[in-house]
């Protein structure tokens, strides 16, 4: 049975992150921050031997990807770009201040902020409950955001091998999304990603099995 270790790590902080905007399919550069973020999942990657690593094909996500393969003690390491792993689209929202965001998408179902929203009900209900306050009805719910991420871990499965190890730099909504989906409850999603954090997930033919969340230390 092919068993491949995915190392899944949040892109470093971007000016959308340090405003707390909405930033899913749109993009903002690495602050200074952000590029420590990297330069420190670097450092901790290091020794790791990636037969393959990924990004999505947003610009924070290939920035980080490129400073941690930078840092690698393994040359050459194959760099795939995939818009499978990009963050949930957020539709009429992208952009928009987060905390007003999630309100104008919770508040109709008794729920003011993300947190209440995840808490009260879940993580694909906060996509779903979106999908339903978009004016324009763009924003991905969670079929549609699941149909896109089953496409990346089918385009991992078949390009890795047995024992592999694989880098993938996403992001903190599509990696938290993950560890709700496939964590069993074993770990807290209301928390979010550090930027920079390294979470390790194992693919086989059965499923997905989550080792660990959020962490900046291997």
């Amino acid at each position: 049975m092919k068993r491949i270790t995915l190392y899944l790590v949040r892109h470093g902080q971007t000016f959308f992150n340090r405003y707390n905007r909405m930033q899913g399919w749109s993009d903002s550069p690495l602050t200074e921050k952000g590029i420590a973020d990297a330069e420190l999942a670097g450092k901790q990657l290091s020794k790791v031997n990636f037969a393959q690593a990924y990004s999505s094909d947003r610009s924070r996500a290939m920035d980080t990807a490129k400073i941690i393969l930078k840092k690698s003690f393994y040359l050459d390491t194959p760099y795939t770009i995939t818009p499978h792993f990009r963050e949930e689209f957020y539709g009429y929202y992208e952009g928009e201040d987060s905390a007003k965001a999630w309100y104008m998408t919770g508040a109709s179902h008794d729920a003011k902020t993300f947190k209440e929203i995840i808490t009260k009900y879940s993580l694909d209900a906060s996509k779903d409950f979106m999908k339903e306050a978009d004016p324009f009805n763009d924003a991905e719910n969670a079929a549609e955001y699941w149909a896109r991420v089953g496409k990346g871990f089918k385009q991992i499965r078949s390009e890795c091998s047995d024992g592999d190890n694989v880098l993938m730099v996403s992001h903190g909504t599509t990696i938290r999304s993950i560890i709700g989906k496939f964590g069993n409850g074993q770990f807290d999603v209301t928390v979010s990603p550090m930027n920079g954090s390294i979470t390790k997930v194992v693919l086989t033919d059965e499923g997905v099995t989550v080792q660990s969340y959020n962490e900046l230390t291997l």
